[in-house]
């Protein structure tokens, strides 16, 4: 399987050394920077056979102009930046990599909310600067154990979430997921909400799980910001569209909400100054990290593993396996096999 295959890999900033080893043994590599021009990534992807992408936007144009493209793997979950109509109608099968980091991002968005509740970084700022605080009443941080988690989305993740939530803190746990049924989300340790400004007028900690799609952007907007309770904390390690974020970055500015920890951003990746969110670097009540929830030894292993599985399927003409129950790849009827 080598020769004259071309694969491209775009957002080389995240590293996959095993990954790209394998792939040269398949192959001329090209590895793309992240945030490269429509331009450029149509220049390198002319004559390739498969794309690998993680962020980098594929638009129509893109998939046009790859006259011997075979596939294309998302390393990753989300597939919201590739046009994949555009892709049905050239029969050029798109595939993600769902089952890596379930267990993975749910560590990490429950790390985001402990380290909110127990007030760990102005805390870690405070240590920094003068050595010792005395337990005064700015250091007063708050238990999880009896508090209500409100979950937007019950997905793998929202799953992993809610097992760690009810049966690890005994924390009550709720749902907002309009295409899970009641049944099955109080088997997995949630009750359902039918209403989502109800349920976040319950809650006290709220963290999004949900797909980024036509149905989710800006779903937590500012009038859902109205419906959470002043001291409530929002937790974001999904994508950073299925906020409004100016809305956000109002709320937590005006005190409407006690805090949030974000780990994903509509505009990646921040900046000190010069960003739309860049004044919530300032807040003692926020937690900013670098969309790394998913970034372990073991998740990239797994990530690695299951694309390099994909790709092999793609460049030696087999179907290829779609794990997503994601309807938009469902949808996909050339040279696909679903595992159902």
């Amino acid at each position: 399987m080598t020769g004259n295959i071309k694969i491209v890999r775009t957002d080389a900033e995240l590293e996959c050394p095993n990954m790209d080893r394998a792939l040269r043994k398949k192959g001329e590599l090209v590895l793309l920077p992240d945030g490269v021009s429509e331009d450029e990534l149509v220049v390198a992807i002319r004559d390739a056979d498969l794309l690998l992408m993680c962020y980098q936007p594929v638009t129509a144009r893109v998939i046009e102009e790859a006259k011997r493209l075979k596939g294309i793997v998302k390393y990753g979950v989300g597939i919201d930046a590739i046009d994949i109509e555009a892709a049905k109608a050239r029969n050029i099968p798109v595939v993600n990599v769902p089952e890596y980091a379930e267990e993975t991002v749910a560590e990490g968005a429950f790390a985001l909310m402990i380290a909110m509740a127990k007030k760990l970084r102005p805390l870690q700022k405070a240590m920094d600067a003068n050595g010792w605080v005395w337990p005064a009443n700015e250091w007063l941080a708050t238990d999880l154990s009896g508090k209500t988690l409100g979950l937007v989305g019950m997905g793998r993740i929202g799953q992993s979430m809610a097992r760690m939530a009810g049966k690890g803190f005994n924390m009550r746990v709720l749902a907002y997921s309009p295409h899970t049924s009641a049944d099955n989300l109080l088997e997995r340790g949630a009750e359902k909400r039918e209403d989502l400004h109800e349920m976040l007028g319950e809650c006290d900690f709220v963290s999004i799980h949900a797909v980024l799609n036509s149905e989710t952007h800006h779903l937590i907007d500012a009038s859902c910001f109205e419906a959470m309770k002043p001291g409530a904390y929002l937790i974001n390690s999904a994508r950073g569209a299925i906020v409004d974020e100016m809305s956000l970055v109002e709320a937590l500015q005006s005190g409407r909400i006690a805090g949030a920890s974000l780990d994903v951003y509509s505009s990646e990746p921040l900046a000190l100054s010069g960003h739309p969110m860049s004044p919530l670097f300032k807040m003692d009540n926020v937690i900013l990290t670098p969309h790394l929830t998913f970034f372990t030894a073991e998740a990239m292993q797994r990530l690695e593993e299951d694309t390099l599985a994909r790709c092999d399927e793609i460049l030696q003409g087999k179907p290829v396996l779609v794990k997503s129950a994601d309807p938009r790849l469902r949808a996909q009827t050339h040279n696909v096999v679903f595992n159902d």
